[in-house]
């Protein structure tokens, strides 16, 4: 069982956003702003997940989970509510949100669903947010220095979703959830994650009017390719979950821990 403790941020995100708040940078600032979009609709999702696969369990079991499923609950809510204030100064900014729409169109379908799918679902997607997560706990000056605010809530957040990676992942597995729905999933999620975020960034940058600077191209290259760009420093543990004996906990989450001990004045601890 992991403890998952609550904490409310101390940021203001009633403040205004700069239009390139993220090093100055148009491609990385439109590509956190696109995750940011789709957070509320998708945490929500994940949160219904696991109070369903949580309920559906044994009574037993539901007491062993009860702690942790509480913890996770209240750090994704925390996540979806300040997500949703960012992403109201993104609104303020002219941009337009087509992911979270899309991706509420989508998990529709999950109503009434076996909870061992959207489980499956959830899992899928902590995997995404928990290696995004990893990376950028180790390279945090990608967010640069302009917005220290929106820094440490990237950091906070991404601190967090290593923390509670492994909850719907035991849940699906409490539940009996087996290996090809898993993996199944996952690719089905791995699609619909890369095209969705790729759509909303590109969305964001022309709406931006820098979509085809050079300058834009040349940093994409870079931020994903480069030598400790996104996807070379995270395809091999994305990678990891298509192991038939894969678990999440068998990625280290050092770096979540020493953030989150190391920047104690920027957060308060509501439970655990």
């Amino acid at each position: 069982m992991t403890d998952l403790v609550v904490r409310r941020l101390l940021v203001d995100m009633a403040a205004p956003m700069a239009r390139h708040w993220c090093a100055g940078d148009p491609l990385r600032t439109a590509f956190f702003n696109a995750l940011s979009m789709s957070f509320p609709v998708g945490e929500q999702f994940f949160i219904d997940a696991v109070r369903a696969g949580h309920q559906a369990l044994p009574a037993a079991l539901q007491q062993q989970y009860q702690a942790e499923v509480q913890g996770f609950v209240g750090q994704e809510a925390t996540h979806r509510r300040l997500h949703a204030l960012y992403n109201q100064q993104l609104d303020k900014l002219g941009l337009e949100n087509r992911w979270g729409p899309r991706a509420q169109a989508r998990l529709q379908r999950f109503d009434g669903a076996d909870p061992r799918h959207p489980l499956a679902v959830t899992a899928a997607n902590e995997h995404f947010t928990s290696i995004l997560a990893a990376w950028l706990l180790q390279h945090p000056d990608i967010l640069g220095r302009e917005d220290a605010r929106l820094a440490t809530l990237w950091l906070w957040h991404s601190a967090e979703e290593s923390e509670h990676r492994c909850t719907a992942f035991d849940l699906y597995r409490a539940l009996g959830g087996n290996e090809a729905w898993r993996l199944k999933w996952f690719r089905r999620v791995t699609l619909f994650f890369l095209v969705d975020l790729l759509r909303q960034t590109v969305l964001n940058l022309r709406r931006d009017r820098t979509l085809w600077r050079w300058a834009t191209w040349t940093s994409a290259a870079r931020f994903l390719f480069g030598q400790q760009g996104l996807v070379r420093c995270t395809f091999r543990p994305w990678r990891d979950y298509l192991r038939h004996d894969f678990h999440p906990a068998q990625h280290d989450a050092q770096a979540s821990r020493q953030w989150l001990l190391a920047n104690r004045a920027v957060y308060t601890p509501v439970s655990g």
